[in-house]
């Protein structure tokens, strides 16, 4: 079934004014919603303020007066939307029970956009991203349990798999080294310039989340490894923003982020599984069909040209929320010692210069610990080994996985090394067996 958003004809900007009691919606339940409805409800408040950042700095940026005469009114309806959406949350989601999602959004969202772009260096781009969020779920789960007793399971549900990917430690990058070539504004599909912004929007909440409540949690590691992590989101908004084709004008612009965000309430409607939610999503499909109307609109005036070569006839699929394991575990054992050329490509371990740039940005963000290093350690006293959530072939490569990952210069010196990953898991499975027998004896 097609879907043309310029021929729908959505709710006029007259019409999108709410009231408070139709803005903050209530909350969905935390120990009932499916792991799916939590991640666009995240994707989708990413979205919003994504829109609402742009369109003011359209306003600053554009001199016509009509324009932002409208682009204004629609940034006030974007902002009761983003408050609509971000205030589905509920109260009693912990901090890190929300970043766990966020972390599925991350590693989920960027899976699925990798198997469904069609521009290869774009792709590699997101498979690059994708293990580095990877780790950062795994990291996060450590605190998660240790912090409030929460198992992974409980916020992925099985969907996502938490196991180590490429150590946090080595995503501290020279940010010049970060920028990638972008695409070509005139030849370049409408999916993949609509994956971008998608996931722009997606990666800069993330960060987002992380500078605003990082600091709510008393334990110093935990609140260091907010910060550590926060600074490899900034690197992944300033990759992934940097793929975008800078001359695109101020009205391409708009144009394309209100046909993003007409796309992603499309999929949202078309996947949602809770019928509450999926009326919410319905009526911010026909709010951003009418501004996707004011936008066109326009374009067409000031740029003299027809929408739909910009963002052709139909609607496009952002992401399915979906589980993404099998994708992820074949990027995982195949790319996991993958780091940034110093071309705008991509290197192996072994075939980084001895002067990589990156080197020095390491040693000394690193010079003390690595944060996300000493949650191995620390949960290892806890429990005796770190958690993990995998199928059993899987599981059974984690000490492979580390020691193909991990670099041999610029290491942090609290560095959790493969073979004392080993002792961890060996001691551990001893202590088991002995526990399995003694309740075995008692019983």
């Amino acid at each position: 079934m097609t879907f043309n958003a310029l021929k729908e004809k959505g709710l006029p900007l007259e019409k999108q004014l709410r009231n408070w009691h139709l803005i903050v919606r209530e909350p969905y339940n935390k120990n009932e919603v499916d792991c799916y409805s939590r991640t666009r409800q995240i994707l989708m408040n990413g979205i919003e303020v994504e829109a609402w950042n742009f369109k003011h700095a359209f306003s600053r940026l554009c001199p016509d007066k009509e324009a932002c005469d409208l682009v204004t009114m629609t940034r006030r309806i974007e902002d009761q939307q983003q408050t609509t959406i971000n205030w589905l949350a509920p109260k009693d989601q912990s901090v890190l029970e929300t970043t766990l999602g966020y972390e599925q959004v991350a590693v989920d969202l960027t899976a699925w956009l990798a198997q469904n772009e069609p521009d290869k260096y774009v792709k590699e781009t997101y498979d690059f991203g994708l293990l580095e969020d990877f780790d950062h779920l795994y990291r996060y789960a450590q605190w998660a349990y240790m912090e409030e007793g929460i198992c992974p399971n409980e916020i992925v549900q099985a969907q996502t798999d938490v196991i180590v990917g490429r150590p946090t430690q080595h995503h501290h990058n020279c940010n010049a080294l970060r920028l990638r070539k972008p695409y070509d504004k005139a030849t370049t599909a409408p999916q993949t310039k609509v994956n971008l912004m998608t996931l722009v929007s997606a990666e800069q909440q993330t960060h987002n989340y992380y500078a605003e409540h990082g600091f709510c949690y008393g334990n110093h590691v935990l609140r260091e490894t907010y910060a550590e992590i926060k600074d490899v989101e900034e690197e992944h908004v300033t990759m992934y923003e940097s793929l975008i084709d800078p001359t695109e004008s101020l009205y391409e612009k708009l144009l394309l982020h209100e046909f993003t965000e007409v796309c992603n309430y499309y999929t949202c409607v078309e996947d949602e599984v809770d019928e509450r939610l999926k009326k919410i999503w319905e009526f911010m499909l026909d709010v951003e069909i009418g501004h996707l109307h004011i936008a066109a609109d326009l374009f067409k005036k000031y740029e003299k040209r027809d929408p739909e070569e910009i963002i052709g006839e139909d609607i496009i699929i952002p992401c399915r929320f979906t589980s993404q394991k099998e994708y992820v575990t074949k990027i995982l054992t195949s790319q996991v010692n993958k780091r940034l050329g110093t071309d705008k490509d991509y290197m192996n371990i072994d075939e980084l210069p001895s002067d990589w740039v990156s080197y020095d940005i390491q040693r000394k963000a690193n010079e003390l610990g690595s944060p996300t290093e000493s949650t191995i350690s620390i949960i290892s006293e806890h429990m005796g080994r770190d958690i993990v959530r995998a199928d059993k072939k899987l599981a059974d490569k984690e000490v492979e996985l580390l020691e193909k990952g991990l670099q041999e210069e610029a290491l942090a010196p609290d560095t959790v090394y493969p073979e004392s990953l080993q002792k961890m898991i060996d001691e551990y499975e001893e202590n088991q067996a002995i526990k399995e027998k003694l309740e075995d004896e008692i019983y």
